[in-house]
């Protein structure tokens, strides 16, 4: 009740951590039925993937009403047409309402809307939102943000803000407050967790589902002990580049996907993650503006680019490769050691242990190490070793190629003074046999 009368009174911006089937998506639901009845607009309902905005929210079956949740908020006496291949309302009034996924976040390009909710946000695409923003800004519109945990992410942070910040609506409900479980549910529902996952995921998937828990590890994480340890030696602070040393920076390149840029300095036994960078759908010459924005504002020196092989597949349209369009942009692209996807993480977690990450990498990139994580097999009730292809897939991804390449990337420029006057040229080398 309390976040629904601080929307209905016309609150701007809500985060609500609730428990496992405590209502988010119903009360959310709801509110998005009134404000789009009150206000000709477009509004979207935003889940972490497209498909999951289908099988959550557009055709999920309220089971104590037997009835649509997409139909109980939005009974057809109020629509005047439903396109259910686009998930898309068209409502009495002109406004409009759709399903979309943050996943998919660039194909809105253009579009406008005066209200978004972020259903289970914790798992979202975070640069969904900073796209979003200036758009609702620009409109006077709302947004409310509702998940349980998935360890201390992009949506830790935005809870903290949210309770920072007095015009926004913080609240994180247990199931002991809600009282919607009994202490029997509770019990049984500890053990199933358990048979089902094992006593130490087990334990921690119950804490995070049910008692709202920021510290417990995401269920079949790849670097959970790792990233527990960044967070618990303090390793995410405010640190610079040394002036005189080269900031070196990893790349993950996609064609359709997220392309990923980390910037990466060499500081005695540490490595130091200064920054990270994610755009979709754009060239090479976009990713430049951006390293030549922070060489400017940090005064970064300028040092290799390290690349995966697939850099060297020639494009379509150009024929050049994207190692010869980064090195005609004046980038300095080097192969990262081939290496299997599976001796790639063993080394993200030798690596880990060394890194010192600025604040600026919190939700694209940190975040994304804490969220990266295995496939759930419902049929052998076990982890597959493949990964969930998502948004957390390609920063993962570039920090691998960053732990292949770092112990070769050079503190600077090593200057090689050319010798004067005669040199006596070396012996030469005898044919045959090898040169000891």
């Amino acid at each position: 009740m309390k976040l629904w009368q601080y929307l209905q009174a016309g609150g701007k911006r809500a985060m609500a951590v609730w428990h496992r089937r405590a209502g988010k998506d119903d009360v959310c639901l709801h509110h998005c039925a009134v404000k789009a009845i009150e206000r000709p607009a477009s509004y979207w309902y935003c889940a972490p993937e497209y498909a999951q905005a289908r099988k959550a929210i557009w055709t999920a079956v309220n089971p104590h009403s037997g009835k649509r949740r997409i139909d109980e908020a939005f009974p057809h006496e109020i629509r005047s047409s439903t396109n259910e291949s686009e998930m898309f309302l068209r409502l009495v009034n002109g406004s409009t309402v759709q399903c979309i996924g943050s996943d998919q976040y660039s194909s809105t390009v253009g579009a406008s809307t005066a209200g978004i909710v972020f259903s289970e946000y914790a798992l979202a695409n975070p640069s969904a939102w900073a796209y979003y923003r200036p758009i609702l800004e620009e409109n006077n519109g709302w947004a409310i943000f509702i998940t349980t945990p998935r360890g201390r992410n992009h949506a830790h942070a935005m809870f903290k803000h949210a309770q920072q910040t007095p015009s926004w609506f913080s609240e994180l409900l247990t199931v002991e407050q809600t009282g919607m479980l009994t202490p029997a549910q509770l019990d049984e529902t500890m053990k199933e967790m358990v048979d089902l996952y094992g006593a130490d995921a087990g334990r921690a998937s119950y804490r995070q589902e049910l008692y709202c828990d920021w510290t417990a590890s995401v269920l079949g994480a790849f670097y959970a002990l790792e990233m527990a340890q960044v967070r618990e030696e303090g390793r995410v602070l405010e640190v610079d580049a040394l002036p005189d040393q080269y900031v070196h920076r990893a790349w993950d390149l996609g064609v359709t996907d997220d392309n990923v840029v980390i910037w990466f300095q060499l500081q005695g036994a540490q490595l130091i993650i200064l920054d990270v960078y994610v755009a979709s759908g754009v060239g090479l010459d976009s990713h430049l503006v951006a390293i030549e924005q922070r060489e400017r504002d940090y005064g970064w020196m300028r040092g290799h680019d390290y690349v995966p092989h697939d850099a060297k597949v020639k494009e379509w349209g150009s024929g050049r490769t994207r190692v010869e369009t980064m090195q005609q942009l004046g980038l300095h692209p080097l192969m990262v050691p081939w290496a299997t996807l599976e001796d790639g993480r063993n080394a993200v977690r030798r690596t880990l242990p060394l890194c010192v990450f600025h604040p600026r990498c919190e939700d694209k990139l940190i975040a994304a190490l804490e969220l990266y994580h295995r496939e759930w097999d419902d049929e052998t009730k076990a982890f597959r070793a493949s990964h969930v292809h998502d948004w957390t897939s390609h920063p993962a991804d570039a920090f691998r190629y960053l732990s292949l390449a770092w112990r070769h990337a050079p503190l600077r420029e090593v200057k090689v003074e050319q010798p004067r006057g005669f040199m006596i040229p070396p012996p030469a080398e005898p044919r045959g046999g090898l040169r000891l």
